[in-house]
C-alpha cells in the first residue's frame, strides 16, 4: 500500500501544537514535596499524565495509569506489539531564559520551554502520529502502545516499575523519540558515583552547585566566612565570571549542557573547587579540580576509548557542602570495552575521599547491518527525508536501555540545536511536524514487518 504519511498527519498539526503548548506549561520537574501513593514523582508529572489521559480517552484509546509511574495508551489487536517510549518528566530549570521556561512561547517558528525537545515535543508528535494511523484504520493485525514515563531524567525507575512490578509485555519492536535522527544503535554505559566525607572546609560555610547529575553545572554558589580573600583573588583574575548575592555569597557562572557532552559547556562547579582550593588553601579541593578539569579522565589516568562508542566522559553534576558534610556526584559514561567497577576502583586509589556507586546503566548496542527492525527504521527515515546520514552511537542514555528490541529514533534532526538540559530549550516547529509523519510511517512499517 502506497501511503502519503505527510498528507495523513497534516490535518493534525494545529491540534498537536496546541497540545504541546498545554503540556509544556505544566511544570513536571520531580517534586518530592508533593509525592503521594499514585503520584510517585510529584504533582507536576501526575498532572501531565491526567492531561494526556483525558485526551487519549476522548480520542478512543485504551489507557492504563500504571499506578502513577507511567501512562500507557494502547490500540489495535494482534500478536505483534509495537511500543513507543517517551517521558513527561523534565530536568530542573537553570540559567537565564529569554522566555519563561513553562510558558511554551512560540517565536521564530520555534516553541521555547522546558521539555519542548526533551521529551514532551517528540512524545506529542508520536501521539498524533499514532492517532492519525488509528483514525485512518491503518493499525491492522498488530498492537501499538505509547508509554509515557515519569522518571526518565532520574534513572528510569518508571519503566523498571512498568516491566518488573506490573509485568508489562516487552515490545516486538520499539523506539523512543528521545535521541537523534537518523537512529541511535548504541548508547554508552552510565554510572553515577559520589564522593562523600565529613570534614571542616576552612573558610567555607556552604557550597551548592548543580541540580542533577546528568547536566553540566552552570551556577556554583559558594558562601564564605570572610569575603576579603575571595574579593582580592577575583580582583586579580578579572576573566572569572561570577555574581555576588551578598557580601559573603559568590555565584560562579559557567555554561550549561547535557551531562553526556561535557565538552559543550563550562562547568562552574569545577571552577569553584579550584578557586576554593587556592584561596582557602585546601589541597583536597585543588586535587578534585585538577582531576576533573579534563572531562575525559586523562588527569586520573582513566581515559578509555572504543571504535564503536568513542571516549569516556566524567561530568561533575552536583557539589554540596554544609555543616561539615561534603559530597560530589559524577556522571560517568563509557564505551562497551570499559569495566566501570574497575575504573572506579582505580579512581578511588588516588581519591582523598571515599567513593560510593549510586546507580549503573549498562551499555546498549545493536549491529545496524544485521538487525532487521533497525534497517526498517533507516529505510523509513531515508524515504521520508532523502537523507543518507549514517546511524550513530551516543553518550546519552535513553529508554532504549529499559526495553527489549528498542532504539532511540529521533526526534533531533541532523545539524539542529535544541538546547536540551540547558536554558532556552526549544523545538523547531518544522521538525515537530516532520517527525510526526516519520513516526507514523515507522509505526506502520514496524507493525507490518515480518518477524
Amino acid at each position: 500500500m502506497n501511503i502519503d504519511f505527510k498528507k495523513l498527519v497534516k490535518p493534525y498539526y494545529e491540534e498537536a501544537l496546541k497540545t504541546l503548548v498545554k503540556d509544556v506549561q505544566i511544570n513536571s520537574v520531580y517534586d518530592a514535596k508533593t509525592i503521594t501513593k499514585y503520584a510517585p514523582y510529584g504533582a507536576g508529572v501526575s498532572k501531565c499524565f491526567s492531561f494526556l489521559k483525558e485526551m487519549a480517552l476522548k480520542d478512543g484509546f485504551n489507557v492504563d495509569e500504571c499506578d502513577g509511574h507511567c501512562l500507557e495508551i494502547t490500540c489495535g489487536e494482534g500478536e505483534k506489539l509495537i511500543s513507543i517510549f517517551a517521558h513527561q518528566d523534565v530536568v530542573p530549570v537553570s540559567g537565564k531564559w529569554m522566555y519563561d521556561p513553562f510558558s511554551a512561547t512560540i517565536a521564530d517558528s520555534k516553541v521555547y520551554g522546558r521539555g519542548t525537545s526533551d521529551d514532551k515535543g517528540p512524545g506529542i508528535s508520536a501521539y498524533f502520529a499514532l492517532k492519525a494511523l488509528k483514525d485512518a484504520g491503518l493499525i491492522n493485525n498488530f498492537r501499538v502502545n505509547l508509554v509515557y514515563g515519569g522518571d526518565e531524567e532520574r534513572g528510569s525507575s518508571c519503566l523498571t516499575y512498568y516491566f518488573e512490578h506490573l509485568h508489562k509485555e516487552e515490545p516486538t519492536y520499539g523506539f523512543t523519540p528521545d535521541g537523534d535522527f537518523p537512529l541511535i544503535y548504541g548508547e554508552k554505559g552510565i554510572t553515577n558515583y559520589e564522593y562523600r566525607a565529613n570534614f571542616e572546609l576552612n573558610g567555607i560555610k556552604e557550597i551548592d552547585a548543580g541540580t542533577v547529575s546528568n547536566a553540566i553545572i552552570d551556577r556554583a554558589k559558594v558562601v564564605v566566612e570572610d569575603p576579603k580573600p575571595m574579593d582580592e583573588y577575583l580582583a586579580r583574575n578579572p576573566k572569572i565570571k561570577f555574581e555576588k548575592e551578598n557580601d559573603n555569597t559568590f555565584v560562579f557562572l559557567g555554561k550549561p549542557g547535557h551531562g553526556s557532552t561535557p565538552e559543550v559547556g563550562i562547568n562552574s562547579g569545577i571552577i569553584a573547587l579550584g578557586i576554593v582550593g587556592e584561596v582557602y588553601n585546601n589541597p583536597m579541593m585543588t586535587l578534585l579540580c585538577n582531576e576533573y578539569s579534563d572531562y575525559n579522565g586523562q588527569n586520573m589516568h582513566a581515559k578509555f576509548e572504543s571504535k564503536n562508542m568513542g571516549i569516556t566522559t566524567y561530568n561533575v553534576g552536583l557539589i554540596k557542602y554544609k555543616d561539615g558534610k561534603f559530597s560530589m556526584t559524577v556522571n560517568f559514561r563509557y564505551p562497551e570495552t570499559v569495566n566501570a567497577e574497575k575504573v572506579i576502583h582505580k579512581i578511588q586509589d588516588c581519591s582523598p575521599f571515599p567513593i560510593y556507586t549510586l546507580s549503573t546503566s549498562p551499555f546498549l548496542y545493536f549491529d545496524p547491518d544485521n538487525t532487521p527492525f533497525i534497517q526498517e527504521l533507516m529505510k523509513v527515515y531515508k524515504a521520508e527525508t532523502g537523507d543518507d546520514t549514517k546511524p550513530l552511537t551516543i553518550g546519552g542514555g535513553t529508554y532504549a536501555k529499559e526495553a527489549k528490541n528498542t532504539v532511540a529514533f529521533g526526534s533531533k534532526f541532523v545539524g539542529k540545536d535544541d538546547s536540551i538540559h540547558s536554558y532556552d530549550e526549544k523545538i523547531d516547529l518544522e521538525d515537530f511536524y516532520n517527525s510526526m509523519y516519520i513516526y507514523a510511517h515507522a509505526i506502520y512499517a514496524l507493525g507490518n514487518l515480518k518477524k
